[in-house]
């Protein structure tokens, strides 16, 4: 099963959490009301986050 590397930016984010929300394997969360990495190793590179950010504040880079 592929893995993703997560990339946020910070500035970007206005913390409106749909892409925790999407988030299958709980692998991001907010914290101070910025999108944050909670446990990177449970990426899957489904992309939801990435294609459902509406500030382009989340990308995801595909690994294996």
């Amino acid at each position: 099963m592929a893995k993703g590397k997560i990339i946020i930016n910070e500035k970007w984010c206005k913390g409106c959490e749909i892409c925790v929300e999407l988030c299958p394997t709980d692998a991001i969360e907010m914290r101070d009301f910025k999108v944050a990495i909670k446990d990177e190793d449970k990426c899957i590179a489904c992309m939801q986050c990435e294609l459902r950010c509406p500030d382009f504040a989340i990308e995801i880079e595909k690994i294996g």
